[in-house]
């Protein structure tokens, strides 16, 4: 093939491919595609990273995204030309991905019950817009650039609407965002207007909003910038490129998501999967995804809690009539997702079945915390003088779950991804009002 990459479907059985000069985002079969590369890296790039961060002014050595170019080079540059560069890729003058790298917390490693130098937690919310979603959205845009795009569609709980409204003014495309009318943080929602995006609120929950902006995408040729689209999930495995590489290309025991959509975990698998393949790692870590008790729909069919049968990725096979049957069964019962956790509160995980091929090869767990623990979880994020919303304090809150359980050791290295930061003040607010929460620190009156 002469191509640098090529869409290839992830169910075994098909292996259909696609080339990559279209908005193709799911195979005939209704498998969803990944971005397959052609060459495999040398690991002799390493160094090249390492040098890259003396950028001397170039952006795209600057960028936490585009630093590692090489490995996410889908339009096959040259990837030292810098006019080359500047001509196709997208980035926020550098700054995705800038800031975002491990980060020791001894506060919140004594909440964990972790030891103080082997429990990091790498806060995204560095990022631009305030999410991990820049790191993705970088390179969703840039395959939109490629394409000759106008304009992007997303559907949001907050984050995505901030961050692809952001990048398409910046690349004066026009942006509509499909969102849960009342269902968004005010600071997210305001991000969205800030930066011209058209703001569509769809009667429902986030899971009604993504199939109303597909919809929208299909019939009128909008570019779809969630995270069902391959080019997204490319750039938010540069997340895990910089953890490997703060750990000198170490892998951790554990790395640590919240689940919603479950993009992080499947960009996550992929990452590991190519490196694995490549040589560039030996060991493979374990994943933990932490799911909202209020948002569960991961942790409830991956654990086998509907009809006694772990839903499985079962060599490429899943059971995803159990996944309709489960649905369903929330229809029925009328339940729907619900948590102060918005950046998570999804009852249909889009990327469900590449979730279940990353935590296949990882040995990886789901584990589901109360509201209450995620509220913890952030404050003690934020008495180390770190930023975090309610939905990255499921991390901390999970590895403590997963402490008791003795499943994580308190010497394991685990890295766990804060995945932005806050925009809802009001929960710190009433979190620190109460007097009875754990760590509270209540106004006092003069």
């Amino acid at each position: 093939m002469d191509a640098y990459a090529i869409k290839k479907c992830i169910n075994p059985a098909c292996g259909l491919t696609y080339e990559i000069n279209n908005d193709i985002y799911r195979c005939s079969c209704g498998s969803l595609l990944d971005i397959k590369y052609n060459k495999k890296p040398s690991r002799d790039l390493v160094e090249t990273f390492y040098q890259r961060r003396n950028h001397g002014g170039n952006i795209y050595n600057e960028s936490g995204v585009w630093r590692f170019r090489d490995l996410i080079n889908f339009a096959g540059i040259d990837t030292e030309n810098f006019e080359e560069c500047a001509r196709v890729l997208v980035s926020l003058d550098g700054s995705e991905g800038r800031l975002s790298k491990p980060y020791n917390m001894s506060k919140a490693a004594d909440y964990a019950e972790m030891n103080h130098d082997s429990f990091l937690l790498q806060p995204e919310g560095y990022n631009p817009s305030g999410s991990f979603k820049d790191n993705g959205m970088s390179t969703a845009v840039t395959h939109a650039k490629m394409l000759g795009v106008k304009r992007i569609i997303c559907a949001s709980t907050g984050n995505t609407s901030a961050s692809a409204a952001m990048y398409a003014a910046n690349e004066n495309m026009e942006c509509d965002v499909y969102i849960p009318k009342g269902e968004i943080a005010p600071g997210k929602l305001g991000q969205a207007f800030q930066f011209g995006a058209q703001v569509i609120q769809v009667q429902g929950n986030f899971d009604d909003a993504l199939a109303a902006s597909l919809k929208n995408a299909k019939e009128t040729g909008g570019y779809t910038v969630n995270s069902v689209n391959p080019f997204r999930l490319e750039g938010q495995k540069t997340i895990v490129y910089r953890v490997l590489e703060h750990l000198n290309w170490n892998p951790p025991d554990w790395i640590v998501y919240p689940g919603g959509a479950l993009g992080n975990t499947s960009s996550c698998g992929k990452c590991l999967i190519e490196l694995y393949e490549w040589g560039w790692i030996k060991k493979i870590p374990r994943m933990a995804i932490v799911n909202a008790e209020g948002a569960n729909t991961f942790y409830e069919l991956y654990n086998g809690l509907f009809e006694g049968k772990r839903l499985t990725w079962n060599d490429g096979r899943p059971d995803l009539a159990m996944v309709d049957r489960y649905y369903e069964h929330l229809d029925k019962k009328g339940i729907r997702p619900k948590t102060h956790a918005t950046a998570i509160q999804i009852g249909k995980p889009a990327n469900i079945v590449k979730a279940l091929r990353a935590l296949d090869f990882t040995n990886g767990i789901v584990v589901q915390v109360s509201d209450k623990e995620m509220s913890d979880g952030m404050s003690i994020v934020g008495l180390n003088g770190f930023d975090c919303e309610m939905a990255s304090g499921a991390v901390p809150a999970g590895v403590r779950k997963l402490r008791r359980e003795g499943l994580i050791k308190r010497d394991d290295v685990v890295v766990g991804i804060l995945t932005g930061r806050q925009k809802d003040p009001g929960l710190a607010v009433e979190y620190h009002t109460n007097p009875n929460n754990m760590f509270a620190k209540p106004p006092t009156s003069h």
